[in-house]
């Protein structure tokens, strides 16, 4: 929680009570940023994949960036990673309990994508 002193004030939502040195949404948008963490959260929701399965899943991604997005995440506490001790190691990548928290603003912001599609299409 260190990395993400910000002070909590000019906030958009000025709440004298809040109890938080962070500005809460800054902190979610520091921890999200990233070209890839949002899709990669996404892809977790069913379940725990392989790096390969998300590589599959995210074609345009580097090999290094993909790498490093993962590590950022797990840093976060937002996912965690399983090595499997067999030949050739086996690793996998899943939602934590933290992780988990974050499904119903994922399945807000895909629905908030569909809508969209759809209002831009009918204009």
């Amino acid at each position: 929680m260190e990395k993400f002193i910000i002070e909590h004030k000019d906030c958009y939502i000025d709440d004298d009570t809040s109890p938080h040195e962070v500005c809460p949404m800054v902190l979610v948008q520091k921890i999200l940023s990233g070209k890839w963490k949002i899709l990669i959260l996404w892809y977790l929701v069913n379940g725990p994949l392989r790096f390969s399965d998300i590589k599959r899943n995210l074609p345009n991604v580097t090999q290094k960036m993909l790498t490093n997005q993962l590590r950022s995440l797990e840093e976060d506490n937002l996912i965690y990673r399983k090595v499997y001790p067999v030949v050739p190691p086996k690793v996998e990548y899943g939602l934590t309990e933290i992780g988990n928290k974050i499904i119903p603003v994922l399945k807000t912001m895909h629905d908030y994508g569909q809508e969209y599609i759809s209002d831009i299409k009918n204009e």
